[in-house]
């Protein structure tokens, strides 16, 4: 993975929708007043967060002793399990003596957003200690003044092992702020015994013969960005028509019932029921039902594919601030990261963690999805930064289409 193409994965406007796995565990999509609520004031950031800087001048996180208690958000089914255990949690609890009561709370950015920011704005966590959530969002979380600043002088594994593509994005260019959880790709994922054989384009999305067999996600920039691509346009650089050219595509597919319905990670029990013969969906999920049903297959469109990435947040008046901070360079030795790899089966931003697949586990360390090759990578693209209104523009045409 050369340093050109995995840049890609840590831009601020990547982002990311992994909602629950299990039945009836989809989360419905925002509703526009709800959506607007939570980003509507904050104009002056990319994407709807407030002017300035407000972290800028924060001191970095004081020296302190490891405490006994942790409180992790995450979003559902992203650490390593076994035995109805999470064996990381557990080996941070051996070492350290800490124990992680671990949250599965995050099914959205922007529903997360909204649960947090009056308390974030009040310098409050709510008892956590430690948040996942997109560039885009730790952007604004940075940028509002709601996540406190690293002392990287504590991150010897994060300094050491982190990508070396991964270390100066632009919403955070000394990693004070954000490390990377784990990256991925959303994509085409299809049910290869109902379509009849293997598809290989966007647009195979639109194709009559799959009318009502076809979902999207209810992320915007996932889903539009890949019409765009099957309308040959580059989402990195496409103007708002643009856009809003791909979103009047999905509207008439909707309303031509080519659409059955825009999900979040529900999407998954779709396909293996047969429901649906293909979605728009997250390269992890593809690997995982791939282990349900052998012919669910993932599509990297050849007209593109988009990219997002996740990272670790310390919350303004976190109550264990430096735990959390050992927490997270703990992750950062790749004989872990190797584990949460495994499991999760997303692209993970430690270096050595291939070298460990390739003894522990060769196939997983030779699957394009967890580790893109070069090739694949030169199809990548991610939707390009925009301005607080054409984030509301696009956002409210986009919810008018999916109903919410």
């Amino acid at each position: 993975m050369n340093d050109r193409d995995f840049e890609k994965l840590i831009q601020t406007e990547i982002s990311r929708r992994r909602l629950l796995r299990q039945a009836g565990g989809g989360v419905a999509a925002l509703s526009l007043a709800s959506f607007l609520a939570a980003c509507g004031d904050d104009e002056g950031i990319e994407g709807g967060g407030a002017g300035g800087d407000e972290s800028a001048e924060m001191e970095p996180i004081a020296k302190g002793e490891v405490e006994d208690e942790l409180n992790f958000s995450n979003w559902p089914l992203y650490i390593d399990v076994k035995g109805g255990r999470r064996p990381t949690l557990d080996k941070f609890e051996e070492e350290y003596g800490t124990r992680v009561k671990y949250t599965e709370e995050i099914n959205d950015n922007t529903e997360f957003f909204g649960k947090v920011r009056q308390l974030y704005a009040r310098g409050q966590s709510g008892g956590r200690d430690l948040h996942v959530v997109t560039d885009w969002m730790a952007s604004r979380m940075k940028q509002l003044g709601y996540v406190q600043r690293f002392d990287k002088s504590e991150l010897p594994n994060v300094e050491a092992n982190l990508l070396d593509s991964l270390r100066e994005p632009s919403f955070d260019p000394n990693r004070e702020f954000a490390i990377p959880w784990q990256s991925g790709m959303a994509a085409i994922i299809y049910r290869e015994d109902l379509t009849g054989g293997p598809i290989s384009s966007v647009n195979d999305l639109f194709d009559p013969k799959y009318k009502g067999k076809v979902t999207m996600l209810t992320e915007m920039r996932d889903t539009v960005g890949l019409v765009m691509l099957g309308l040959g346009q580059n989402p990195e650089e496409a103007s708002t028509d643009e856009a809003l050219e791909a979103i009047e595509k999905i509207d008439q597919a909707q309303k031509d019932g080519q659409i059955r319905r825009f999900t979040g990670n529900d999407y998954t029990k779709d396909l293996l029921k047969g429901d649906v013969v293909m979605s728009v969906g997250w390269s992890g999920d593809a690997i995982q039902l791939q282990a349900d049903n052998e012919n669910v297959k993932v599509l990297l469109p050849e007209e593109g594919f988009m990219l997002w990435s996740d990272n670790m947040q310390i919350p303004v008046g976190a109550p264990h601030a430096y735990t959390a901070q050992k927490f997270m360079d703990f992750v950062y030795q790749p004989e872990i990261a190797a584990d949460i790899a495994a499991w999760v089966n997303y692209v993970t931003p430690v270096k050595g963690v291939q070298e460990i697949l390739q003894r522990k586990d060769p196939e997983l360390a030779e699957n394009p999805l967890i580790f893109p090759s070069d090739e694949d990578l030169e199809r990548s693209y991610i939707f390009r930064e925009l301005s607080a209104e054409e984030d509301r523009e696009l956002s409210e045409a986009f919810q008018r289409v999916i109903g919410a």
